[in-house]
């Protein structure tokens, strides 16, 4: 007998994601605005954006065959819900998705699992391709029509029971699966969320000015930061969780007994201090297998002495 969801589903909880989802490979109306956020100038520096929207706006570019998208969700909310005193100006903030080991191995390893299991229980051949976070795929468009959550206005997909700290994967399938109820919006009337932007990143419900977010500026930006910016990323030294902690569906949000998003101990209640006089070996060993280093040691060392400066001036006032 041919794979059903349900048994997708299942096998997918057993190797350790929390929610899972099909929607078909379809083009979407959600998926046009990327190419006319691009023209806003919002995905600031990052050019390998732009150069791949033809490819963002239908997923048969990236698998030709495809006629579902598995959609997976993963959930991090490990029960330290915060490693440092986000209150504390002394305080190194990190993004907690960025505490532990990094999400794009440790996903792929279960989604390449997954794929193996389906050609073993599947009684014909089909394509698959995995993808984590790098690919040409809107997955946040794809997470809404699996019925994983809707997309709130903060710009994450928003679990209902599970909240918006969550990875999201896909695999793009040839084969035809019953898709899921798409999710409803149940944001209603709230704006906590764009009103907590430190940097007012959030221009309007669901659109983010990238050039203006902490992630972008801690991770993506190469060089300097401009004023006053540098100034509003306060001590945030690596992505930026306030749009996140302040909505109402993380208040209660279960949490991850998975050992992979723990923090590292370099990044566990870090302070600034003790980052700036750690040894580039120190800083190194923490980068290794991590997110992070996706902002590379040059940006780590960048993005701590912006906070040092924004501890300092706050001092002084």
């Amino acid at each position: 007998m041919p794979l059903s969801p349900e048994q997708i589903k299942a096998r997918a909880s057993e190797l350790g994601f929390d929610a899972c989802g099909i929607a078909p490979a379809g083009q979407f109306p959600e998926l046009a605005f990327f190419e006319a956020w691009i023209a806003r100038g919002y995905a600031g520096t990052m050019t390998f954006l732009e150069r791949s929207a033809a490819q963002r706006a239908d997923i048969r570019q990236a698998l030709p065959s495809a006629q579902s998208v598995i959609v997976l969700a993963t959930l991090y909310n490990t029960d330290r819900p915060f490693s440092v005193d986000a209150t504390d100006p002394a305080a190194a903030r990190v993004a907690r998705y960025a505490w532990g080991d990094d999400y794009h191995d440790v996903i792929m390893r279960r989604l390449d699992a997954l794929i193996a299991w389906m050609h073993e229980v599947h009684p014909g051949p089909f394509e698959a391709a995995p993808y984590v976070d790098t690919g040409p795929i809107q997955e946040r468009v794809f997470a809404r029509y699996a019925g994983i959550g809707w997309i709130g206005k903060n710009c994450c997909v928003i679990h209902p029971s599970l909240g918006s700290f969550i990875f999201l994967s896909e695999i793009l399938c040839s084969l035809s699966l019953a898709p899921d109820t798409p999710a409803a919006d149940q944001c209603g009337s709230c704006t906590l969320c764009l009103d907590a932007c430190p940097t007012q990143a959030l221009v309007s419900p669901g659109v983010l000015d990238a050039s203006r977010c902490i992630s972008y500026l801690t991770i993506e930006h190469r060089g300097e930061v401009a004023p006053p910016l540098d100034a509003w990323m306060e001590n945030h030294i690596y992505g930026c969780d306030v749009c996140q902690e302040v909505c109402p569906w993380n208040q209660h949000a279960p949490t991850s007994a998975d050992e992979a998003w723990l923090p590292r101990t370099v990044w566990d209640r870090a302070t600034l201090d003790g980052l700036a006089q750690a040894s580039d070996e120190t800083l190194r060993a923490g980068l290794k297998g991590s997110a992070m280093s996706r902002a590379r040691m040059s940006g780590l060392k960048r993005n701590i002495d912006i906070a040092q400066r924004n501890r300092a001036a706050r001092e002084r006032r």
